[in-house]
Parts: C-alpha cells; sequence; structure tokens
C-alpha cells in the first residue's frame, strides 16, 4: 500500500500528524499480527498541495529535501515493522499523465498535447523535469536508508515503473528501430541513470537541451540507488515507426513511434490504446529484458490484473488472465530472474484514477450503490 504524505505531515514538512500515524500504525500492527508481509510505497501521485502551491512539485528540486524529510519519518516510525520500500510509483508514466497529457495530478500540459484543457503547463519540458527530479528525490531517499536505518532495520529500498513489452508492427528496420527506442523511452529513461548514471544516448539526441543533465555528483549517487526494481504490467503493444514532425514535441513525439494494440489495428492516436487484448507471454520478456539489459537481480510485479466495464461478480475471465499472468511469472522465474513477488491489481474495485468507478479490478466485489461499501 502506499502512504498518504499529506495524511502523515499536513503541510509538506515539520509537524507530524498523530492522528496519521496512529491510522498507518494500525494498519501495519494489523498485518503483522496476520504474518503478511509488508510493501510500502512513499509516494503515489498524493502530493501535499501546499507544496505544488509554494515551488511547483516536481518541477522544484527543493521538493529533494523534504521528500527526504518524509521518508526519514516514515523509516522511523514504521521500519522496525516495515522491510520494503519503494520511493515513487510509475515516475515514468506519472510524469507524462501529470506534465503532458494532464490527466492525473497537477493536470499540467500545453497544447497541442493536452488531452484534457490545462490551465497551465508545458508538456514539451515538464515530464522530463519532473522525471530528473523524481530519480534525484529517489537517490536522496535511498542514501539516507542506507546510511540511517538498513544495518538496524535490515530492509531494502527500490522504485516502480510502469511496463508494456513492445513487439516491432514488422521486421522493417525501421520498425525494430522504433521498437528498441520505445523500450529505452519507457524503461531506460529511469533504468538507466539508475543502473548506467545516465539517460539513453537515444533520448539525448532526440530531446536535446529539453533533457536535463546529471552533474558528476549527481550521476554517483544515483547510479545503484536501488535494491529491487517494481514493475506495472497489464498488456503489449505493436510498436512501428513515426516520421520526426517538424515543430515543437512532446515525449510521443520525441519517441517518433506509433502503437496499435494489434497488427490489424490502425496506429492509435495520442499515447497507448485501449481495449488491449491479453498477453501473458509479454511480462515474461519484459522481466527478461530487464534482467538482460539491465543485471536487475531483484524484480517485483507491483501491480497486474484486468478491468471490466460491467458488474465484476461473475468474472471467470479474470481468473484467467491472472492465471496465465502469473504463469508468465512462474516461466521468467524458471529462466533464471529472481522475481522475488508479484501482486495483484486489486484487492477491490475501487476509484481508478482515470476510469473513475466504471472499471472494476478487484478480487473482492464492491457495490458502489451501498453506503456500507468499505
Amino acid at each position: 500500500f502506499s502512504i498518504s504524505w499529506s495524511r502523515l505531515i499536513p503541510n509538506g514538512r515539520g509537524a507530524v500528524n498523530p492522528k496519521g500515524l496512529q491510522f498507518y500504525n494500525n494498519i501495519i500492527d494489523e498485518l503483522v499480527k496476520h504474518g503478511i508481509q509488508i510493501h510500502i510505497t512513499l509516494h503515489h501521485l498524493d502530493l501535499p498541495q501546499i507544496l505544488e502551491d509554494e515551488y511547483g512539485g516536481w518541477l522544484s528540486p527543493r521538493i529533494i529535501e523534504d521528500f527526504t524529510a518524509y521518508a526519514d519519518v516514515c523509516f522511523r516510525e514504521f521500519g522496525g515493522r516495515v522491510t520494503y520500500w519503494t520511493t515513487v510509483n510509475e515516475p515514468n508514466i506519472g510524469a507524462i499523465a501529470a506534465y503532458g497529457s494532464g490527466q492525473l495530478p497537477p493536470g499540467r500540459c500545453s497544447d497541442p498535447f493536452g488531452i484534457t484543457k490545462c490551465t497551465a503547463g508545458n508538456s514539451s519540458t515538464e515530464p522530463y523535469i519532473a522525471v530528473h527530479t523524481y530519480l534525484l528525490a529517489h537517490a536522496s531517499v535511498a542514501r539516507l536508508y542506507r546510511e540511517k536505518y538498513q544495518a538496524v532495520q535490515k530492509g531494502v529500498v527500490g522504485i516502480n515503473i510502469y511496463s508494456f513489452w513492445s513487439y516491432p508492427f514488422t521486421d522493417s528496420t525501421a520498425d525494430l528501430e522504433a521498437t528498441q527506442r520505445c523500450k529505452d523511452f519507457m524503461f531506460g529513461w529511469i533504468l538507466e541513470p539508475l543502473v548506467f548514471g545516465d539517460y539513453p544516448e537515444v533520448m539525448k539526441k532526440n530531446v536535446g537541451s529539453r533533457l536535463p543533465s546529471f552533474t558528476k555528483v549527481q550521476s554517483e549517487l544515483i547510479k545503484g540507488s536501488f535494491d529491487f526494481i517494481g514493475l506495472n504490467h497489464y498488456f503489449s503493444l505493436y510498436v512501428s515507426d513515426r516520421q520526426t514532425e517538424p515543430g515543437i514535441r512532446d515525449y510521443n513525439r520525441d519517441m517518433s513511434i506509433y502503437y496499435r494494440a494489434s497488427r490489424t489495428e490502425p496506429p492509435a492516436g495520442q499515447g497507448a490504446p485501449t481495449n488491449v487484448p491479453s498477453d501473458p507471454k509479454g511480462l515474461q520478456l519484459v522481466l527478461g529484458y530487464l534482467k538482460e539489459t539491465y543485471g536487475i537481480t531483484q524484480l517485483y510485479v507491483h501491480e497486474n490484473g484486468v478491468g471490466s466495464a460491467n458488474d465484476s461478480l461473475d468474472d471467470a475471465y479474470r481468473v484467467d488472465y491472472l492465471s496465465s499472468y502469473m504463469g508468465s511469472t512462474l516461466d521468467a522465474i524458471r529462466n533464471g530472474v529472481n522475481v522475488r513477488g508479484y501482486f495483484a491489481w486489486a484487492l477491490m474495485d475501487l476509484f481508478e484514477l482515470l476510469a473513475g468507478y466504471e472499471s472494476k479490478y478487484g478480487l473482492y466485489r464492491v457495490d458502489f450503490d451501498d453506503e456500507r461499501r468499505p
């Protein structure tokens, strides 16, 4: 589960809310009592509004100190019972949706790239700035944990990435190169700095001066600043080359690709297509790719599941989906990938950030019209 920074420290820094602290202590104690291994994410899109208003949240390096202080409170208060810590959930797709298309908080974008009508933002630069700050904040928190807590608490710190597997639409050189470019922009954007200390060369070439750069000190701080990588995975896509377009560009135009749900589908418009078919093999391929390309030695599948727009009580399709993806995870393990855990999304039907109550992912059905709902 994730901790709400605002619930624990309402002003973003300074005084801890005793009711918020008690809330999480109660949850953690109950989980421990039932023998459940606890994995906590420190940031899942719920930034204290006061920090967004004060300095622009993840667009400002000032947040690094505040995020590290918040993490320090969590490690100090909960670290004796919690040994698995994820700093940021999906910084790659999160930055694109929050600062490129404007779909997620804080809803920033610029014409012509926004899916929603944004009142402020710059889709050409802000996703790259936000990820840069995410990485520096993650590295700062990892250093804090290693220097102050890890020897006693014996825990581990990692980060989570959004993932899908990319198949080339054709065997043409252009589509093969586009597929690799997609992986570099999706995975390498986060993992190359963490493993090698810098962004992928293709990103530096295509994005140019809009891509922030690391100082030597920052590069050394980020490199190796993780014990594990978590990934969220739901589907696979087909990728084809897209000619570089003149004029202003965003992440998608920098990547210069088209997405398709299948080889028979036309290319999607902005972003990835919807109604993508199940592809369990894709999860195995992602896990193997991360091991072979980046040498990741500990992996967790943090999210995997399938939603329904209809009533979710009769969900044999979900049983089939989860069974097949778990089988794919086992195949990856048998092939030498060190996958340490798998989490199904989600325990119960809940409010999805993009689909609201319309898409139901729960292992347990919730009647949202019943006021006694959880």
